[in-house]
């Protein structure tokens, strides 16, 4: 297992809980929007810390911490991550796994052994502009598809969003996500910031206003759709 980051206190990354998330290598995407891009790209050449070191801080920080994100990168790729996931339940955390939705299989066991208490799915679009968005040909849609029914249809606790794109996301898109995902418990639109460590920078969020309007066809067929990360 190799962890390339830790973000020791957070309140955004694990809703409700003052948690840490560890950032672990490694994609099967290519998102032109990806904030992550050393991760996705090069992450053997980032700086690891060590599994050991990790866990350390986690048994001191009992008490203080009330969880644990997993995100990546992809973290599903990581052949070792249910070793991880193991050892952080040991020291009685509860856990949030950030996720593309491209491993269910996986996604189903980690539930079944009470490994993940939380699941976030980042979906990247509509079915149809799913390439554009993942920087892939052939995305692994069916997969996805089968995390999102896995979900609706299941107990473990999740959320599904998205980061919403000027360039890259239209009216299109939320009509048919909001088809797609009806009845789904949680739905998030996140707005987009540019950043020096974005895959390819240079796009552009939504105004608030524009962001209001896709939720509203979101609420439609979805109870709960908020807004994140805009001022």
């Amino acid at each position: 297992m190799k962890i390339y980051g830790l973000n020791k206190t957070t309140l955004l990354d694990y809703p409700g809980k003052v948690a840490a998330t560890i950032f672990l290598g490694g994609c099967n995407f290519r998102c032109p929007f990806c904030q992550n891009s050393s991760l996705v790209l090069n992450p053997s050449a980032q700086p690891e810390i060590p599994v050991k070191e990790v866990l350390s801080f986690l048994k001191k920080r009992k008490g203080i911490l009330d969880g644990v994100c997993i995100t990546g990168g992809e973290p599903t790729l990581s052949p070792d991550l249910p070793e991880l996931l193991q050892e952080i339940r040991t020291l009685g955390y509860p856990i949030k796994l950030d996720t593309n939705g491209t491993h269910p299989a996986l996604l189903k066991t980690l539930t079944e052994q009470n490994l993940i208490q939380m699941t976030a799915v980042d979906i990247k679009a509509c079915p149809d502009n799913y390439p554009a968005l993942c920087g892939l040909v052939h995305p692994e849609l069916d997969a996805v598809k089968e995390t999102v029914e896995f979900l609706k249809n299941g107990t473990l606790d999740y959320e599904f969003r998205t980061t919403v794109i000027r360039e890259l996301h239209s009216k299109k898109d939320f009509i048919e996500i909001g088809q797609w995902l009806t009845g789904a418990k949680a739905y998030y639109l996140q707005a987009y910031r540019d950043s020096e460590e974005v895959l390819q920078p240079g796009f552009s969020s939504y105004t608030r206003k524009e962001l209001e309007h896709f939720r509203e066809i979101l609420k439609r067929t979805i109870p709960l759709v908020e807004l994140r990360g805009i001022d």
